[in-house]
């Protein structure tokens, strides 16, 4: 930086050919000025200018090192406009990491971001492993639950909610429950996180601790995707989020229960890191997805009567 200031302070003074004019163009006194030149010439070991008690004249190697630092200056103006011009119009390759089940939020979104930010692409890493955002080099992660302290930014996103829910054919042959007790009779899918291999606690509102582990498990997973599929087929009452059961409660192949019973709210948060400033294409990326994911989330529709 020492030597940047200097070569600024030597171009300065060549151009007005005064120590008092490159003075006032860089905010600087002309003392200042003098001695950033005295040390440029000492690391240099040539004398740049020929002084005079008015004026300064350029030696013939001030003369070499002014064209090369013109041609410097005019490469760092371009990289400057440049770089400026991204802020402005967001463009270029972002990396997002998330979980697998993200592709349900997410990726109906995306048409619409194309649309708005047509220059930039996007690289999603679906994972349900807990990733180290700097290491992997990923712009941004999408991430549920409560956030440890770290170094990251963070975002929340619009809440969703879990419910409970089971297939028609299930609760044909086990019933369907009305209250919490008689839930405790039937036969529970569940899902177990991968970083940690615990099962995911079913925090129903009002019940104390883990409500399916009053339930009888035939079937645990690691994949929520799986999960879904299990109780659409009729193996036992699941605990997932709405994003993932809607396509399934509006065409009956899942029933809702328990609607009474209030729902527990999910939580996902935007993370990024904080050391560096955001790119245009980060920053867009943030706010269009803060505005869009889960904020017009639609409720499952109640269940359907027997007939």
């Amino acid at each position: 930086m020492d030597s940047l200031t200097a070569l600024l302070a030597f171009v300065r003074t060549a151009e007005t050919a005064s120590f008092v004019g490159a003075a006032r163009s860089l905010g600087l006194s002309p003392s200042t000025v003098g001695k950033r030149i005295a040390r440029l010439e000492q690391q240099l070991g040539v004398r740049l200018f020929q002084r005079t008690t008015r004026r300064v004249h350029l030696t013939e190697e001030g003369e070499l090192l002014l064209q090369r630092c013109r041609r410097a200056l005019d490469e760092l103006s371009d990289v400057q406009a440049d770089l400026a011009q991204r802020q402005q119009s967001p463009r270029g390759l972002l990396r997002v990491g998330l979980p697998t089940i993200g592709y349900r939020f997410l990726l109906p979104l995306l048409p619409l971001f194309r649309q708005r930010y047509p220059d930039v692409q996007l690289e999603l890493d679906f994972n349900d492993r807990l990733v180290d955002v700097v290491s992997e080099g990923l712009d941004v992660v999408i991430r549920s639950g409560e956030l440890a302290d770290s170094s990251l930014m963070a975002r929340r996103l619009g809440p969703f909610h879990f419910v409970l829910c089971a297939a028609p054919a299930h609760l044909h042959a086990h019933g369907e429950p009305a209250t919490l007790a008689q839930l405790a009779t039937h036969p529970a899918v569940r899902f177990r996180y991968p970083t940690t291999g615990k099962l995911q606690p079913w925090l129903l509102p009002g019940h104390e601790g883990d409500a399916g582990a009053a339930l009888a498990t035939v079937m645990t997973c690691n994949n929520m995707e799986a999960l879904l599929a299990a109780a659409m087929g009729g193996l036992g009452v699941a605990w997932m989020p709405d994003f993932l059961a809607a396509d399934a409660l509006a065409d009956g192949r899942l029933r809702a229960l328990l609607p009474a019973q209030p729902r527990q709210p999910g939580q996902f948060s935007l993370l990024w890191p904080g050391t560096r400033q955001p790119s245009a294409r980060l920053r867009v990326f943030i706010d269009f997805m803060a505005e869009h994911l889960f904020n017009a989330a639609p409720s499952p529709p109640a269940p359907r009567p027997r007939r």
